[in-house]
C-alpha cells in the first residue's frame, strides 16, 4: 500500500502526555514455550513456562544453530507441530496476543527448493480466525527467521479460557514456537521500545526498554564515555552499527516511530578497536527506509548533532507492510549506519 511521505521532527522526544495515555497496562501475563519440557528465561529477563494447556500435536526440537532476528535462538529451537489446540485460563479483561513462529524444518538445505509453500496453517482464537493460509517462511521472509504476529482485543471465552486452535492446511502440519499474552488496550497495541543492547533497561523517566530484538545484520557496540546533551547518558551507552534492519511486528493502523542516535566522534566500537589516537574517524552517513519508503536520506549524524551528542528523529503516519511489519532498513552511504533506540507508538 502506498503511503504519504512521513514528516520528520528534529531532536524531539515523545510528548510525556502520550506516554501517560499509552503506558503498558498492569495485569496478568502468560508466556508459554511451545514444545519445551522446561522453563526458559530470555534476554529481557522474562520467564517462559514449559509447554502446558495443550491438546494434540507433537513436541519437536530442532538442531539448527542460527535463527535470525532474535537474541534467543534456543527459544525457537523447540516447537509444537501437527494439529493442536490450547485452552489457556485467563482473568476477564482485554489482552494482547503475540504468537511466535520460526520455520526450522523446511529450508533450502533440507528441501532443495526453499520453505515457501511447504507449511500452510490457520489459527483461530475462540472460534475467530486470526490467520488464514499463513505461510511462516513467506511472512518472515526466510526460513530459520523469528516471526511474531500481534493481535489486539483478545478476551477469554465464557468458560474463562482462551481457546487457540492451530490447524495445518492441505494436509500439512501447523507449527508454533511460543504464545505470549499481555494486558492490552482496546483497539491498539502496547508501545514498543527497543534498545540496541543485550539486556533490558529502565530509563530515567521510568520507561522499560526491551533488549535488542527483531534485528538482522550489523553489530552491537558498547561505550564507556558518556554522551552530552541528555540527562540519561546510560540510555546511549550502546548501539547497533553496520548495514542492518529491524522487522517490528504491529497491527494494522498508523504509527509514530522515533529513532534515537548518539554521536561518538570517530571513537567507533572502542570495545573491539585497537587503541590508536591517530586512527581515522569513521563516517556515519546513511539512509533509513521503512517498508521501502525513505525516512532519512544521506543522514550525516555528526553534522546533525551540532551542540549535542544526542539526536532523535520522529516520523508519523507510518503504516505496516502486508506482513504486519515496520521494516526499518539502515543502509550505509559512507562509513556505517547506526541506531541506539527505536520507539513505536500507535496513533
Amino acid at each position: 500500500m502506498k503511503q504519504a511521505p512521513p514528516a520528520a521532527v528534529s531532536n524531539e522526544f515523545p510528548a510525556p502526555q502520550a506516554e501517560t495515555q499509552l503506558g503498558p497496562p498492569v495485569g496478568e501475563e502468560v508466556r508459554i514455550l511451545a514444545g519445551a519440557g522446561r522453563s526458559f528465561v530470555d534476554h529481557a529477563g522474562k520467564l517462559w513456562s514449559a509447554d502446558t494447556w495443550f491438546d494434540g500435536g507433537t513436541a519437536v526440537k530442532s538442531s539448527v544453530q542460527q535463527i535470525w532476528r532474535t537474541q534467543n535462538p534456543d527459544f525457537y529451537r523447540t516447537s509444537r507441530q501437527g494439529q493442536f489446540r490450547y485452552g489457556i485460563p485467563l482473568k476477564k479483561g482485554i489482552y494482547e496476543l503475540r504468537l511466535h513462529f520460526a520455520e526450522t524444518v523446511y529450508d533450502p538445505e533440507s528441501t532443495g527448493t526453499g520453505g515457501e509453500g511447504s507449511r500452510i496453517l490457520t489459527v483461530r482464537a475462540n472460534g475467530r480466525t486470526l490467520l488464514t493460509r499463513f505461510d511462516v517462511v513467506t511472512d518472515a521472509g526466510a526460513s530459520r527467521t523469528a516471526d511474531v504476529k500481534v493481535f489486539t482485543d483478545i478476551q477469554p471465552a465464557a468458560d474463562g479460557l482462551l481457546h487457540l486452535e492451530f490447524s495445518g492446511d492441505d494436509g500439512r502440519q501447523a507449527i508454533l514456537s511460543a504464545i505470549e499474552i499481555l494486558p492490552g488496550f482496546r483497539g491498539h497495541i502496547r508501545p514498543v521500545r527497543i534498545l540496541a543492547r543485550q539486556t533490558p533497561y529502565y530509563s530515567n523517566d521510568s520507561h522499560w526498554w526491551s533488549p535488542d530484538s527483531y534485528f538482522e545484520g550489523g553489530q552491537l557496540a558498547a561505550y564507556t564515555s558518556p554522551v552530552k546533551g541528555t540527562d540519561d547518558p546510560e540510555l546511549y551507552e550502546t548501539e547497533r552499527w553496520g548495514n542492518f534492519s529491524y522487522a517490528i511486528p504491529v497491527t494494522p493502523g498508523k504509527y509514530s516511530v522515533t529513532l534515537y542516535f548518539a554521536v561518538r566522534h570517530g571513537d567507533w566500537d572502542q570495545s573491539s578497536s585497537p587503541s590508536d589516537d591517530n586512527r581515522a574517524a569513521v563516517a556515519h552517513i546513511f539512509d533509513v527506509f521503512c517498508n521501502g519508503n525513505a525516512l532519512l536520506k544521506n543522514f550525516n549524524l555528526p553534522r546533525e548533532a551540532r551542540e549535542t551528542d544526542v539526536v532523535t528523529r520522529k516520523f508519523t503516519g507510518i503504516e505496516p507492510n502486508a506482513q504486519g511489519k515496520l521494516l526499518l532498513s539502515f543502509v550505509p552511504v559512507e562509513g556505517y549506519a547506526t541506531v541506539t533506540g527505536i520507539e513505536v507508538f500507535p496513533q
